[in-house]
């Protein structure tokens, strides 16, 4: 992988210096990551008002609550990207894996033809993307954190507290990090 580190299955904690709209103080989940391909993430902790069962009834009853919809990122707005948790076998086919059960699954497929028991099911428009080297660039300029994902981060069911939960389990000063105000100027 020429020498980068993959940071599949890791969560990247956005800094509060990061002011980007479409990243300031969101969590990361990196669902992909590769020297040659650059990265693909999902935002966790961004709901929207839109319920999931509108447009997958057949999930109804493997969504993770809040069972809205989530931005994903900015890319590909348009599109759905579908994470599950799987007990036992994933599916052959319309499953991308990227932990212990955890992948992204093709939510085309019923779910009744899924081999193992989906768990856990979160819906998102859009992802998160990143050419190669840009992920690595971005973390040289400490925009973001990288820490370990916990079974639950993916499916919180406060997902618009992800950040703030995040930080407060981590050691040492990033610790402090959450009770950095969104505006420093107005302290």
């Amino acid at each position: 992988m020429g020498g980068v580190e993959s940071l599949q299955g890791k969560l990247l904690i956005a800094s509060p210096t990061l002011l980007d709209p479409n990243f300031a103080r969101s969590v990361v989940l990196i669902c992909q990551h590769g020297a040659d391909d650059g990265a693909l993430g999902l935002i966790l902790n961004r709901p929207t008002e839109a319920p999931v069962v509108e447009f997958l009834p057949d999930w109804a009853a493997h969504l993770s609550p809040p069972d809205v919809v989530c931005e994903g990122g900015p890319v590909q707005r348009e599109a759905a990207v579908s994470l599950a948790l799987i007990d036992g076998d994933p599916p052959e086919d319309g499953w991308v894996p990227i932990g212990e059960g955890l992948g992204l699954l093709d939510v085309s497929t019923p779910p009744w033809e899924v081999p193992g028991k989906v768990t856990a099911l979160r819906v998102f428009s859009g992802y998160a993307g990143w050419s190669p080297s840009q992920l690595e660039s971005e973390l040289a300029r400490f925009d973001w954190f990288v820490v370990t994902a916990l079974p639950d981060d993916p499916f919180s069911v406060a997902p618009e507290r992800l950040w703030r939960t995040v930080l407060t389990r981590q050691p040492g000063r990033l610790k402090l990090l959450t009770h950095y105000p969104p505006d420093p100027t107005l302290n």
